[in-house]
């Protein structure tokens, strides 16, 4: 267990790793962050993804918004997953059944990405995976969100992540996406089951759509998903924000159920240092927050990324006050 400087806003969480996409929740009064481990090595970039090569998972902790963050080490590793080949996204975490899961991304040893699960007593861990990812599961970026005794999985990331590859339900490598003007891909939801550690439905499509009730298109690249989705609620409704990829922005749309439609809304976090965005947001201590990272600790390498956050703020209307994290 490692113990660092006290924290300030828009500032590197920890610098003696790399880290990133980072899922921030709130577990026994303390904030704990499940963020993916970026590999200190020199890699090139590609739109398959293939220099976020990560190996293994960290966890990271703060007892209070101006406590030292703790690093916990070495949460999951690749070596102890029998079915995972390689590259472990982006994760998150839930609590529930007396039990802390993990959930997390990786390529299976057919190279198709996969959603698997590890358990643990401790949210800190360490955590012990499944033999097997979870059936009918595919893509990244899974992101759990858990109202009473229901928990929903929200998934799903283009290109690498290879969401374009299942619009038939089958696994299609040469598929492409959607033409500009058709409606865009929106990330998939399942309902969990009592386990969670199955899926107690076939994982279903979300809409998004504007202001007049149209759907997103995938040529809108300022709107349109890409990847790294999230739920929370917020006075009674429900956002669903995630990344543009693309244009590199965090964005969000508001429902009225977890499963949508959601009506885009706008910007929270305007593009960071490097290609990536990806974040979580939580309360905590009365505070709305705002977890993201960016590329700045390794002067905009891609794949050495590190987690910072920032204060959330509403409109008296529910919207959000657009961020920007250098201003």
């Amino acid at each position: 267990m490692i113990k660092l400087k006290t924290l300030k806003f828009n500032e590197p969480l920890v610098t003696h790793i790399y880290t990133a996409d980072p899922s921030a929740h709130v577990f026994e009064g303390k904030l704990y962050i499940y963020p993916s481990h970026d590999l200190d090595h020199e890699q090139t970039s590609n739109d398959n993804g293939d220099q976020y090569d990560m190996e293994d998972y960290r966890v990271l902790s703060m007892d209070g918004l101006d406590a030292a963050c703790v690093d916990h080490g070495e949460a999951l590793h690749l070596r102890d997953i029998p079915w995972a080949k390689q590259q472990l996204w982006a994760p998150d975490a839930a609590y529930k059944n007396e039990t802390y899961y993990l959930f997390f991304p990786a390529r299976d040893h057919d190279s198709v990405f996969r959603i698997g699960v590890a358990t643990s007593a401790s949210p800190a861990g360490p955590f012990v995976p499944q033999p097997s990812y979870i059936p009918g599961s595919f893509s990244i970026d899974p992101a759990v969100f858990v109202e009473g005794d229901e928990a929903y999985m929200y998934f799903g990331g283009l290109w690498g992540g290879q969401l374009e590859k299942w619009q038939t339900g089958a696994f299609a490598p040469n598929a492409e996406g959607p033409a500009s003007d058709a409606p865009a891909l929106g990330p998939r939801v399942a309902r969990l089951g009592r386990d969670m550690l199955t899926f107690q439905e076939e994982p279903r499509e979300v809409s998004i759509v504007d202001q007049d009730g149209m759907p997103i298109l995938a040529g809108d690249e300022d709107r349109r998903y890409f990847e790294g989705p999230w739920m929370h609620a917020y006075n009674g409704k429900y956002y669903l924000s995630y990344s543009t990829g693309t244009t590199h922005k965090l964005v969000y749309a508001i429902g009225d159920h977890p499963y949508g439609p959601f009506t885009f809304q706008g910007t929270i976090l305007t593009p960071v240092v490097g290609w990536t965005t990806h974040h979580s947001i939580v309360e905590y201590e009365g505070r709305w927050l705002l977890f993201y990272h960016d590329s700045s600790l390794s002067g905009g390498a891609d794949n050495k990324r590190c987690v910072k956050f920032t204060e959330l703020r509403y409109n008296e209307d529910g919207t959000i006050q657009t961020i920007d994290p250098y201003a």
